[in-house]
């Protein structure tokens, strides 16, 4: 696989909460930090996403934002 994203994090499926429409994985990473994606219900099919699948959490942004109380 080539992509042109630079943030490309390796981790397994922790949870896959099904939606209506769009499901969300949490993606557990070596050391335990977690990374929330929400995707589409046919995408997460398609995929064959489940709890314990090796994934790849692909990040391609412009920004981040910060915030603080």
């Amino acid at each position: 696989m080539k992509i042109s994203a630079r943030n490309i994090l390796k981790g397994k499926v922790k949870t896959l909460k099904t939606g209506a429409v769009n499901d969300e994985v949490v993606v557990e990473l070596p050391g335990g930090a977690e990374i929330v994606s929400i995707i589409t219900k046919s995408s997460a099919e398609g995929l064959g996403l489940a709890p314990g699948k090796e994934v790849y959490a692909i990040i391609k942004a412009s920004n981040v934002m910060i915030g603080v109380e």
